[in-house]
């Protein structure tokens, strides 16, 4: 099998001013397949139409926290809160159709993809909810999982952590991607690659979040994409969703 180019999204939190800039930008970049790697749902004003734009892209969508919290609510599995995230939860279901979260309980807690040899995760290569946002927790990661690439999000932050056999033991080095960049995986290197949030950047870097994996090249890059920020901040507003949820966008923390 030749090549594929992975057009890697992630934790778009129902913000699909950021998606839609998002998929502006990667059309110029040429992808053969869309990875979501969870938290499509949580926090923003748009959980229908941001659906509706992954099941038009036949995207593989892995199951995110906010994803499995928002079955949970909708099976009465678990008591609803007086938190951010338990309002922005129960107001989306009140928006969603039956069939669209009859779709979202089809994803899955983690794939492995045979054909690219990775494994597609939530938080980390072996955990849904657990960061890989530190070098031990990335160390940690490794120790409990052989696999060579690894595609994760939850962190809302662009991030390489790769790790190197050596005589003296594992050997860990992390990258950021504040404003975008690229990284060739080395041969014999095992990576954990995260492309960033779509819909709600925490690096302090406001812009949207994407990544495009090359695998014939091994090469992973960034790309951070400028979107209408108060626009997204007032359909928040308007769907009376909590203003912090609006605030920090412009923030991006």
């Amino acid at each position: 099998m030749g090549g594929v180019r992975l057009l890697l999204l992630s934790d778009i939190h129902a913000n699909h001013t950021a998606l839609q800039a998002v998929l502006n930008d990667a059309e110029k970049r040429r992808y053969d397949q869309v990875i979501h790697l969870g938290d499509a749902l949580g926090y923003g004003p748009h959980p229908r139409e941001v659906l509706d734009a992954l099941r038009d892209l036949d995207a593989v969508c892995v199951l995110g926290n906010h994803d499995d919290m928002l079955l949970q609510y909708a099976d009465g599995r678990r008591e609803t809160k007086d938190s951010i995230v338990s309002m922005a939860l129960m107001w989306q279901l009140s928006r969603l159709s039956d069939r669209d979260v009859a779709w979202v309980r089809l994803w899955r807690d983690g794939i492995d993809d045979p054909h690219v040899g990775a494994r597609y995760r939530h938080g980390t290569p072996v955990s849904l909810d657990d960061y890989t946002d530190s070098v031990p927790a990335a160390r940690e990661a490794f120790g409990h999982w052989q696999g060579r690439l690894g595609f994760v999000g939850h962190t809302h932050v662009p991030a390489v952590y790769a790790t190197l056999n050596s005589p003296v033991g594992d050997w860990i080095k992390a990258q950021h991607f504040t404003d975008g960049g690229s990284y060739m995986v080395p041969p014999s290197t095992r990576v954990i690659l995260n492309p960033g949030s779509v819909g709600q950047p925490r690096d302090g870097n406001p812009q949207a979040s994407y990544a495009v994996f090359d695998t014939a090249r091994a090469h992973f890059e960034v790309f951070r994409v400028t979107y209408d920020i108060e626009r997204a901040q007032e359909a928040a507003l308007e769907a009376g969703l909590p203003q912090v949820l609006a605030a920090r966008l412009a923030i991006g923390k």
